[in-house]
Formats: structure tokens, C-alpha cells, sequence
């Protein structure tokens, strides 16, 4: 069936309603938006479900949602009662239908006699990883687009251990997906008779203290710490707002505020068009509040707080922002040496971070004897490796991705905004109680260890043909890939293609050059981009940023040529 096919067969079909008739009905005469919401199936996967809100097979709507929810229970009912008793913990960020989506898919999941657990309002996706653990249920599910524009949304799945699902049970889902009829696969059970037959169980407060109080006790230091620090907070008016408030309200830190035009959960995300902490715009409010007031840090957490990122005030009044790479190694050096200080270091201590992480926080750990491991990107393949790594002796203690996702101790299988914003915020208190701030702390590791720099490029291309124009580039440049770039050459290439030694697969190409430098390929996973990873180290700055940029110039060259 091609796209026009399928787009009349939801306008005919009987089962969609009248608002969802009228949004297809105006695009009658848009063949360009007809193929671009029905030429594919919004794909579901290890990150779950994400795409633009609306009408169609390419769109986040209720009748996907629908399908998808009855997949994964029967994919649950086939493992037995056990798992049916266990249940599924549910959450939601502020994003528009996140609330009844996320009541949809409960009362779905009550239907096929499996106990839903559903938060009574938006709640951060750390939250709800924790929650899984602490209830040992067989799933969990969040209603979040992440970091993406307003007009997305998105639906990921977690299993038992706490993390995001991982290849083998993503196929097996898919396949009751798959077989799963769109409009009318999906059963559906009434609310009062699911709170009535106990399987559907409201969540609050009582969670939500267990959470605060297993972030609150991550802490490595506080006495010796300087609490009336000044700073800037945004939730950039998603989730993470109450909780991060809370554990630093308890924490007693004296002068940490909240941009109060970004302080409440809106799904329109009216002071921002793009709610990711990664891109600096998303602290136009945050920098103006802080100056101020004087705050020497910023904390920015994306829609559903599993994600953060930071700027420091320099010398000069001006705020620097940090990337990833820079903010993990901060949180490495601080908690090891504070845990070795303190004795709290166990033995076989092990980091987990992304093939696409820089090798800073790893070289960081080597001199307290930390082990680090590499891990497929997403935080279900880092925390996916906790099991395996508890088998061969080693404990884990904290992993981090360059996309600026960080997580400690392992009660979270998942990306955690809340600790890791508490943690910053202790570090910069202690760092400023001996008279230094981030820039000194990150300035004076450079010196110890080198200067690392590193960018991160995408290429936007979207559509169905941007779509297949990634998957050239990839193709092309795995098979004629330059072995010379400027002064620089190819000396080991990995494809990650068929896995490579305790990696999985994945559609990655790496390429160590000399001198240290090595870049990375790969397409989003949740995204219309490819994406350029670039890595060099130096004896100073200026020279690893020139290194860098003779690598970014001569790649883009390669990739763009291709058509």
C-alpha cells in the first residue's frame, strides 16, 4: 500500500474520529504532506516511539500509541502472570497528550489484566526508572519527546532492571506490534473499573520521597561545602522543576534560584523554540537572571529532566557554557576524588561511557584505578551493562554520554538531571569553599591531563529523501572513506556495523587518526540528522581547537559531496 493509499484509508476508516477526520481532510490537496506523514510507519525501537504530534502512520497520535501499548502487553502476558502481577509503572512529562496518552496506554495495560502503576502527575523520567526498581515491575513507560520542539512527542519503554529496552526485547515487542490491527487491536478498560479491580494503582507522594531521599544520599561531601553559592536554575518548563527545587531546598543551599518564566510546566514552550540544554539559546533567561543576581552556575534541565547542561561565569562577567564531555569529567574527578578521599571508592570501581564520549574522564580515572568501559550510545546500552559487569567483579559506580547525560550510583538505569544537577551544584559549593570555580577546576584538569576539545556537527536532512541521503552518506563513506584528512591520516578504522569486540551492532563508523585525534559517524536515532563526533588532544588549547577544525572542514567536504 503506498502513501496515498493509506492516507485515504484512515480518512475513510470508521474507527478514527471527527478532529482527526478534519486535520486529514485539510490536506487533501498537500501531496508533500501526505507522503510525508504516511510514505513510513513511525518505527518503533530500542528509544521507543518518537515523532511529530498529528494524523497518520509517521505521526505520534492515540491510534499509535494504542497499538503500540497492546503490543507490549501481549509481548508482557507471553512471559506469564508473574509479569502480569508485576506490572508497568507509567509517567509523563508537559508535553501536549502526554497526560492522556500516558491514562490511555494504564487503562490499556489493566484490559489485559496487567497492573498499571500511574504517577498522578508529570513526574522526571529518572523518577521513573527508580520506580520500576523500587517495584519490581516487568516495565515502565514515559510519555516524553525528550529534548525536541513542542510539536513532538513520544513513548519509551523500559524493562524490568530499570533501563530502556534493549534490542532483543525491542524486536520481540515489535513483532506484537506489528500484528496488532491499527484502530481496533487495542482493548481498553474503564478507569473506575480498573481502580475498582486494582489494576490501576495511583502514584505520589509516597514515591516521590523515595526518590529525593535516594538522590539526596549520592552525596560525597557537605559540611565542608559553601551552601550559600548563588545559583541560576531552569526546568526550561518541563518536569524537572519540583523535584530538583526540593533535593536543594533540603539540601540547604541558600541562593539557589529558579528563572520563574520557566519555572511551570508549558508544553508550548513559549520562551524557547527548542528546549534543549545543549544549545545556548536555552539559557537566554537563565543568563539574564544570573547576572542579576551574581550566580557563578547555571543549570539547565531539558522537558523531562533526564538531561542537563551548565555555564560558568568567567573572570570577564560572561557566562561559558560547558559541553558533555567537559561537565562529565567534572563530575568524575569530583566524586573520585572525594570517594577516595573518604574511603568510599569500592573495589573494581568502573565507569560506563558511549563509543561517541571523549576519552578525558576515562584517562581522569585511571589515577584512582577506575576502570572504563565503552557502551553503544543511549543510556540502555551504558546502564545495560551494569549486569554483565557485577558478573566479572567490577562495581559500578557512574556513566556518562557526551550528550550531555549523566547518572551515579545505580538505583537509576537511566540518564538522571536531578542528581546530576545536585552533584554540579556540590561540587562548584566545595570548589568555591577552597576559592575556585568550575572554568579553574576544568582549566587546572586540562593542565594535569591535556587539552581535549571536541565538536559535535549534525546534518539536518529531512523527509523521506533526507532520510535515504543518510543512508548514502553512510554507505559512501564506509566503503571510500579518506584516509588523509589535511595533515592527518587513518591509521585504524572501526565499523561498528556488525559489532566489534564486546560492542553490538550498530550502523557506527569510528576512525582513530594520529596524534591522538579521532572522529566518529553515525545517524540519530531519534532524529533526521547525521551525526560527526571529532575528538583531538594537544599540550594547548590552540592547538587542539586548530586540530579539530582542520578535521570538521575536511569531513563535511567528503559527506556533502555525497548526493
Amino acid at each position: 500500500m503506498n502513501y496515498q493509499e493509506k492516507y485515504l484509508e484512515w480518512l475513510n476508516s470508521p474507527y478514527i474520529d471527527e478532529e482527526t477526520r478534519a486535520e486529514l481532510k485539510a490536506i487533501e490537496n498537500d501531496p508533500a504532506e501526505i507522503q510525508n506523514r504516511f510514505y513510513k510507519n513511525l518505527e518503533f525501537g530500542t528509544a521507543g516511539l518518537r515523532g511529530i504530534l498529528g494524523a497518520g502512520t509517521n505521526r505520534m497520535n492515540k491510534y499509535n500509541v494504542a497499538q503500540v501499548t497492546q503490543g507490549i502487553a501481549d509481548f508482557i502476558c507471553e512471559k506469564g502472570e508473574d509479569y502480569k502481577k508485576r506490572g508497568v509503572a507509567i509517567a509523563y512529562d508537559c508535553r501536549h497528550f502526554s497526560d492522556s496518552f500516558s491514562k490511555m496506554a494504564a487503562l490499556i495495560f489493566a484490559a489485559n489484566g496487567i497492573k498499571a502503576y500511574l504517577f498522578e502527575s508529570l513526574r522526571p523520567t529518572p523518577e521513573l526508572s527508580y520506580t520500576i526498581r523500587q517495584l519490581n515491575t516487568a516495565s515502565g513507560v514515559i510519555l516524553t519527546a525528550s529534548h525536541n520542539p513542542k510539536n513532538y512527542n513520544g513513548y519509551k519503554v523500559y524493562w524490568e532492571d530499570g533501563a530502556q529496552v534493549l534490542q532483543d526485547i525491542a524486536d520481540a515487542m515489535t513483532v506484537k506490534i506489528e500484528n496488532t490491527p491499527l484502530f481496533t487491536g487495542a482493548k481498553i478498560m474503564d478507569e473506575a473499573e480498573a481502580l475498582e479491580k486494582g489494576l490501576l494503582v495511583i502514584l505520589g507522594k509516597e514515591m516521590d520521597d523515595k526518590y529525593i531521599s535516594m538522590v539526596k544520599g549520592l552525596s560525597v561531601r557537605d559540611a565542608e561545602i559553601d551552601k550559600s553559592i548563588s545559583i541560576v536554575y531552569t526546568p526550561l518548563n518541563g518536569a524537572g522543576s519540583e523535584s530538583v527545587q526540593r533535593v536543594m531546598r533540603e539540601r540547604g543551599f541558600t541562593n539557589f534560584r529558579v528563572v520563574p518564566e520557566q519555572k511551570d510546566p508549558d508544553p508550548n514552550f513559549t520562551t524557547i523554540d527548542y528546549p534543549n540544554p545543549e544549545d545556548r539559546r536555552a539559557f537566554e533567561y537563565a543568563e539574564k537572571l544570573g547576572h542579576e543576581v551574581g550566580a557563578t552556575l547555571l543549570i539547565a534541565t531539558d522537558p523531562d529532566c533526564d538531561r542537563l547542561a551548565i555555564e560558568v561565569l568567567n573572570e570577564k562577567g560572561e557566562y561559558v557554557a560547558f559541553n558533555g564531555n567537559q561537565t562529565g569529567a567534572i563530575l568524575i574527578s569530583y566524586l573520585l576524588e572525594a570517594m577516595s578521599e573518604k574511603g568510599l571508592l569500592p573495589e573494581n570501581p568502573a565507569i560506563v561511557k558511549s563509543i561517541v564520549t571523549g576519552d578525558m574522564g576515562a584517562d581522569i580515572g585511571k589515577t584512582y584505578g577506575v576502570t572504563t568501559f565503552n557502551a553503544l550510545t543511549g543510556f540502555k546500552n551504558i546502564c545495560g551493562r551494569i549486569p554483565e559487569l557485577t558478573e566479572r567483579g567490577f562495581n559500578y559506580i557512574f556513566g556518562y554520554e557526551e550528550s550531555i547525560g549523566y547518572t551515579t550510583g545505580q538505583a537509576v538505569r537511566d540518564k538522571d538531571g536531578v542528581s546530576s544537577s545536585m552533584l554540579l551544584c556540590e561540587a562548584a559549593a566545595y570548589y568555591q569553599a577552597k576559592g575556585l570555580n568550575l572554568l579553574e577546576v576544568l582549566e587546572n584538569l586540562f593542565e594535569k591531563f591535556g587539552y581535549y576539545r571536541e565538536n559535535q556537527t549534525s546534518l539536518v536532512l529531512e523527509g523521506k529523501e533526507g532520510q535515504e541521503r543518510i543512508g548514502r552518506m553512510m554507505e559512501e563513506y564506509r566503503k571510500n572513506y579518506p584516509v588523509v584528512l589535511g595533515s592527518f591520516k587513518v591509521e585504524k578504522m572501526i565499523d561498528y556495523l556488525h559489532g566489534y569486540e564486546d560492542i553490538p551492532a550498530s550502523n557506527v563508523l569510528e576512525f582513530r587518526l594520529n596524534d591522538g585525534c579521532w572522529y566518529s559517524l553515525r545517524p540519530s536515532g531519534t532524529e533526521p540528522k547525521i551525526k560527526l563526533y571529532i575528538y583531538a588532544k594537544a599540550g594547548d588549547a590552540q592547538t587542539a581547537e586548530k586540530n579539530v577544525e582542520i578535521i570538521k572542514e575536511n569531513v563535511l567536504k567528503e559527506l556533502n559531496a555525497i548526493e
